[in-house]
């Protein structure tokens, strides 16, 4: 046989076994249906389906196998398909099958077991090639370091990697707290409402918050009280708190709005800071811009995180506007989101829609203007928006502030001029002359 017909029949026969673009865009199609049948969304199964090629090399009935496995768990399908997008390799069906086998035996290890844990679970396993029995083993181990049965299902759900630390390491942590003055039943309370904290590194990152903490001028007994109290303490980074101590005593507001932040005490004040930094933070400011509309607005410090979230959510989906406005009208984070915000919003949308604004009325002209001045500006001249806008409608009652008739009560008492005062009177004008 000569060269040229070896050549040929090498790329006959490599055709031949490669999959043809009809045969993968087929497995692709009946792939994707499989993912939509069990809930997940169509509009991500196609970057979902690039970034995980080996679901198209998979055989399709152990990946219908694996995700009725994965089911069968009670995970609730918006956990479920988070787990997938995020650790795709726990469909491995050999590795599901182990864990269905021995979930029965997991159950009587943590009696209060929930789906999220077992979500976690699956995920922190799958990362580190964990089999059930060397769970089972690992997590005997943390129980027995004396934590109660909902601090260790607590932990699992909210710090799974536990089960990848060494015992010395946990320990160290719990020996750590108890001599600074916790005791072992409030250990087990912090543990339970901060999971992570087991994960803190006692020398680089424990001591040194303690350490400015006490520097900061807190005492021993005030930091031990504050951290039983609020466990969350622990995970504030090596600065945070000189940060937000120094923005509360540069704070300039009315004395009633101090003493609401300060009526916990200033190391309590300090983390609820450090919560709404992070809020801001966390929908696309910088620390610096969140920092400055906590010192321009102190009122927020005072508000729950909840509303602080609504009127973001609403700004920025709403009203699209960016976050980045928020440094340059702080207020719109004080004033009251139904009350204030909305009824404004309501009016300058239907003026826009009905063509009476020829201008761009911005975040600032919204919210800056008392409620005077914008009813005189966008709702006197237009009597239709005095329902929408409500403060000053003429259909509501307005009460007054003291009872009819109390003005006669501040008259000044009369008494009748006598003669003697005509005369002494007049002597006292002429003298004037």
């Amino acid at each position: 046989m000569g060269l040229g017909a070896a050549a040929r029949n090498a790329r006959l026969l490599r055709t031949s076994l490669s999959p043809s673009p009809s045969s993968q865009y087929r497995k692709q199609i009946s792939v994707a249906n499989l993912f939509q049948r069990y809930g997940f969304p169509s509009t991500q199964l196609h970057s979902f389906l690039s970034d995980n090629r080996f679901l198209l090399d998979s055989h399709l009935p152990d990946l219908q196998k694996s995700l009725d496995t994965l089911f069968s768990f009670r995970i609730p399908q918006k956990t479920l398909i988070s787990l997938l997008r995020d650790c795709p390799g726990v469909l491995e069906h050999r590795f599901l099958h182990n864990w269905k086998s021995a979930f029965s035996e997991l159950n009587s290890l943590v009696p209060n077991s929930s789906p999220l844990m077992l979500a976690n679970l699956l995920q922190c396993c799958t990362r580190f090639q964990i089999d059930p029995v060397e769970f089972s083993h690992r997590v005997e181990v943390f129980k027995g370091l004396g934590f109660s049965d909902a601090a260790v299902a607590r932990v699992l759900e909210g710090f799974p990697g536990v089960i990848v630390m060494s015992e010395r390491e946990i320990v160290c942590v719990i020996e750590f707290l108890v001599d600074f003055g916790v005791t072992r039943d409030e250990v087990d309370r912090i543990v339970q409402l901060n999971p992570r904290v087991l994960g803190f590194g006692v020398e680089d990152r424990l001591k040194p918050l303690i350490e400015e903490l006490r520097g900061l001028g807190f005492s021993r007994r005030e930091v031990r009280k504050e951290i039983v109290r609020e466990p969350r303490i622990l995970g504030m980074e090596t600065g945070e708190f000189s940060r937000c101590l120094k923005l509360l005593e540069s704070l300039k507001c009315r004395e009633a709005i101090r003493e609401k932040i300060l009526e916990e005490g200033m190391l309590r004040a300090c983390f609820e800071v450090k919560l709404r930094v992070d809020c801001l933070c966390g929908h696309g400011l910088i620390r610096r811009d969140a920092l400055k509309v906590l010192w321009k607005e102190p009122r927020l410090i005072t508000y729950d995180l909840d509303d602080i979230v609504k009127k973001i959510e609403f700004l920025v989906h709403r009203m699209k506007y960016g976050v980045d406005c928020l440094p340059d009208v702080p207020e719109y984070l004080g004033v009251n989101f139904d009350k204030q915000i909305v009824p404004r919003y309501n009016v300058v949308e239907y003026l826009r829609a009905k063509g009476a604004i020829g201008f761009e009325v911005g975040l600032k002209d919204l919210i800056k203007p008392t409620r005077l001045r914008f009813y005189n500006l966008y709702v006197k001249p237009y009597p239709e928006c005095e329902k929408i806008y409500g403060r000053f409608s003429r259909n509501l009652e307005v009460k007054s502030k003291h009872p009819a008739g109390l003005w006669k009560i501040f008259q000044p008492q009369k008494f009748p001029s006598t003669d003697e005062d005509v005369k002494n009177m007049k002597s006292f004008m002429d003298s004037m002359v």
